[in-house]
């Protein structure tokens, strides 16, 4: 006797409090089948997004590794080849060669410290990473990085009036479709802001004077939401802003992509020529 949402709110590791509050207001208006094409839609769109990221930093990542590993052979392995070679030319060596080679004997007896070192560091990263008092620290740091930052801000707005917009457009609740975003948001900077306009919503507010206190959205978004209230087609705007911002993202990981590949062969190219 159970409905088809409540099944499968039962599963939560399946089906997430967006899935199951759209597939309930598509229950309750009649309309279960819209409901589905807007989620597959918004489902697709958001895949794209996280592949867009993903894609991107996989190419910085990959070539600081191979830069890293690189640089562990040669100084494991090359380096003191030649300092066995000069050691028979006899004389003093030129100060920048006795440093590398310096280095190189260093990093040798160190090899164990240094690998254990950067597993604790890792573990470190992640754990104060999942901890839920040092989160917003990571959060708030990834919204303001110098090339990221950017990217991540576009990101959270697209995500959050996608969210926002397929919720309102399928019937469901301002205030529960807000705390449906919030908990999907992704970020928790974005997450307080989020409910922190809730909250006011409650008071009596509009959406739109407190998501400018929080400082966390565009100026430019805030003043279309603020139009979509006045107008009545919330939803609507909500759907074109998060189609301008999935565009900007895509300009944006494009760009993002474009200044991090040459900048990386320099870093690469420099470490391997000093060596």
């Amino acid at each position: 006797g159970a409905t088809f949402s409540d099944a499968l709110g039962k599963h939560p590791k399946v089906f997430d409090d967006l899935f199951c509050s759209l597939i309930r207001a598509g229950e309750m208006g009649g309309i279960l089948d819209t409901i589905l094409n807007r989620l597959a839609v918004y489902i697709e769109k958001n895949v794209k997004l996280v592949r867009q990221v993903k894609g991107a930093l996989t190419y910085p990542l990959a070539t600081f590794g191979i830069a890293l590993a690189v640089c562990a052979v040669l100084l494991g392995w090359v380096v003191p080849t030649f300092e066995a070679m000069f050691k028979d030319f006899g004389g003093d060596l030129p100060p920048m060669t006795a440093f590398v080679i310096g280095i190189s004997n260093n990093f040798i007896s160190m090899a164990p410290v240094l690998v254990m070192g950067g597993v604790g560091f890792v573990w470190l990263c992640r754990y104060t990473y999942n901890h839920p008092k040092t989160r917003p620290y990571w959060h708030k740091a990834m919204l303001n990085l110098p090339i990221l930052g950017p990217v991540m801000r576009k990101i959270a707005v697209a995500r959050f009036t996608r969210t926002l917009g397929t919720l309102l457009s399928s019937g469901v609740p301002i205030l529960d479709a807000l705390d449906v975003v919030a908990t999907s948001s992704g970020n928790v900077i974005v997450e307080r802001a989020i409910r922190f306009c809730a909250d006011k919503i409650r008071e009596g507010r509009t959406m739109a004077e407190p998501l400018t206190e929080t400082g966390v959205f565009p100026p430019m978004v805030v003043q279309m939401i603020g139009v979509g209230e006045q107008t009545g087609a919330l939803d609507q705007m909500l759907n074109k802003i998060a189609d301008f911002y999935e565009e900007e993202v895509d300009v944006a990981v494009a760009a993002m992509t474009s200044m991090i590949e040459p900048l990386m062969m320099v870093v690469v190219g420099g470490m391997v020529g000093f060596l």
